[in-house]
């Protein structure tokens, strides 16, 4: 096993001291885990708190700060957090406007933070939750009942952190991030399986000259295996499947956000020419890209792969992506 760590068992605790001494603008307590924006309690704002396994990097940790999270509560690898961690998390940024919990639906986030949610409300914290769940690749899973919860995290913590720095109220924030949330399809796909700490040897087995289609962000396998494919291939099959996903909503698909995303281990020289056939077959289809991201966001520890999302754009949803953000690993407009 190759992995640049001292052990399985510190790995996180590792990483945590880490982004301590290279963010310090983040108040990081590495034995409750819990990663905190700094002086998040000061600014009347309403609070974002997410949370997940660890090896998804830079999600969530990397998504707090100005414009996004207000705090993050990081699992053992492709494990959940405990309530504990993110009631601690719900406390440090309640600034009396309420605490929006941002969940990816996978069983273990969502029984926890429902807990979280409801020790929170004993306390007197005013708490609501949005399940993300916008993978049209599988219904069911090995970690989910549903959707499973992917690359609109990104989006949903954006558009919510954005107008929570706007002093929006709980409900309306609530609400934008559900939105977004409905507005968004997600579709992986692997050239390699994931290795975890604990376990030294690839998740799934994936023989030379061929892909798995469909991947979740734990290492599971996905839909379908198929011989390797040029990436204006693979592009076809994702987008295809992101545009059928919206198109089951009912609503035409009309402006889009676009997240080209690496899995961990693959480059942006390849990522940059996935997402120019990406950009391709969206402008063959007359779906008109607003905005685009590409690079490593929702990741799947050393996964080659990648994954494409695509959330529907109103002007106000524009807006709120446009607007400043600064963290460790999305920053503009300050």
């Amino acid at each position: 096993m190759r992995m640049l760590i001292n052990s399985a068992d510190t790995v996180v605790a590792d990483a945590l001291r880490g982004m301590a001494a290279a963010h310090p603008d983040l108040d990081v307590d590495v034995e409750r885990r819990v990663v905190v924006r700094r002086g998040a309690k000061t600014g009347g704002r309403v609070g974002l708190v997410s949370g997940g396994g660890s090896g998804h990097e830079p999600l969530h940790g990397g998504f707090v700060g100005h414009g996004m999270l207000s705090a993050a509560c990081p699992g053992e690898v492709f494990t959940s957090p405990v309530p504990e961690q993110m009631l601690h998390a719900a406390g440090s940024v309640d600034s009396g406007q309420g605490v929006l919990f941002v969940v990816k639906n996978y069983t273990g986030d969502v029984l926890n933070f429902q807990m979280a949610a409801e020790l929170a409300e004993e306390d007197g914290l005013r708490v609501e939750r949005v399940l993300v769940n916008d993978d049209v690749a599988v219904t069911d899973s090995l970690y989910t009942a549903g959707r499973r919860g992917t690359g609109a995290t990104l989006f949903v913590e954006k558009i919510a952190g954005a107008a929570a720095e706007e002093g929006a109220p709980l409900e309306r924030v609530a609400a934008l991030a559900r939105q977004v949330n409905e507005n968004a399809r997600s579709f992986g796909v692997a050239l390699s399986a994931c290795t975890t700490p604990a376990k030294g040897s690839p998740t799934f087995e994936l023989p030379d000259g061929e892909l798995e289609l469909g991947i979740g962000i734990h290492g599971e396998p996905g839909r379908e295996r198929r011989a390797m494919m040029t990436s204006r291939e693979i592009a076809e099959v994702a987008v295809g499947a992101v545009l059928d996903g919206l198109a089951e909503t009912g609503a035409s698909v009309g402006p889009v956000l676009a997240l080209v995303n690496g899995m961990g281990a693959t480059p942006l020289l390849e990522l940059y020419g996935f997402h120019a056939e990406v950009a391709r077959i969206l402008e063959a289809r007359g779906v008109p890209v607003a905005r685009s991201l590409v690079g490593n966001y929702v990741t799947s520890l050393d996964m080659a792969g990648c994954s494409v999302t695509l959330c529907r754009a109103d002007e106000d949803v524009l807006r709120l992506w446009d607007a400043p953000v600064q963290t460790p690993a999305l920053r503009w407009g300050r």
